[in-house]
């Protein structure tokens, strides 16, 4: 598989571009976090690695994605290669890209509050079991601003989505949210909370990047959340 320069160093992969036309996505080990050092899939700044990691996502991604491709989700997968930890893609473009093609916007979908929405709403919420019935934010790619909250009208109103793109995007979120909560039960997890990109690839809004430990919160029954290694481990079992 031949391929040309990099084309982009994120925080847990870097992203080269294929002869073909596609994209080789590389999974790397890095680890991100807060300034306390505690990892958190959630956070911007990459705070360490921990070896192998980066092949249990791109593992978790396979199952993940077979999980979408049953259930008729359509995604940009191409083949996966385990043991270069390297997964080829179709070329897609990401949802909200701005005038210069830079940032992008991820969709987040929450069962139950945790994390920034519970910092954003404590005083609101009646229970910490609350149900949230799959809400669906959107917050924009931007490392700098801490990835701010954006509200549908705003998306819109700046032309960073179609009025049309949006709705499908955001139910697009709904369905992988609920395919996965429905998976993770069945090994006794509870899935919190998740974030996924979507980007548009021959004009079909598809599932993009990956579906993993990096990309969403799960606790046990005994409501531990668990960190990137264990839940690997439960759901690889």
């Amino acid at each position: 598989m031949s391929t040309s320069e990099k084309i982009y160093s994120g925080k847990t992969k870097d992203l080269y571009a294929l002869d073909n036309g596609n994209i080789l996505l590389v999974f790397k080990d890095d680890v991100t976090g807060g300034e306390d050092g505690v990892i958190d899939p959630g956070a911007n700044a990459v705070i360490g690695q921990v070896e192998g990691k980066g092949r249990k996502s791109l593992a978790m991604t396979e199952h993940f994605f077979k999980c979408l491709h049953d259930a008729g989700i359509p995604t940009h997968l191409v083949r996966l290669d385990l043991e270069q930890a390297s997964m080829e893609v179709r070329r897609a473009e990401p949802l909200g890209k701005d005038v210069n093609g830079a940032g992008g916007i991820e969709f987040i979908c929450r069962t139950r509050p945790w994390g920034s929405f519970l910092r954003r709403y404590k005083q609101y919420i009646r229970d910490a079991e609350q149900k949230l019935d799959y809400l669906v934010e959107l917050t924009l790619k931007d490392d700098e601003r801490g990835d701010p909250l954006i509200n549908d009208d705003t998306v819109v109103a700046l032309g960073l989505l179609s009025p049309a793109h949006l709705g499908q995007a955001k139910e697009l979120t709904r369905q992988v949210c609920r395919i996965v909560e429905a998976d993770l039960r069945t090994r006794d997890l509870v899935l919190i909370d998740m974030k996924i990109e979507i980007g548009l690839v021959d004009g079909q809004v598809v599932v993009i990047d990956e579906v993993s430990a990096d990309a969403m919160r799960v606790m046990d029954a005994e409501g531990n959340v668990l960190e990137h290694g264990v839940f690997y481990e439960k759901l690889m079992s």
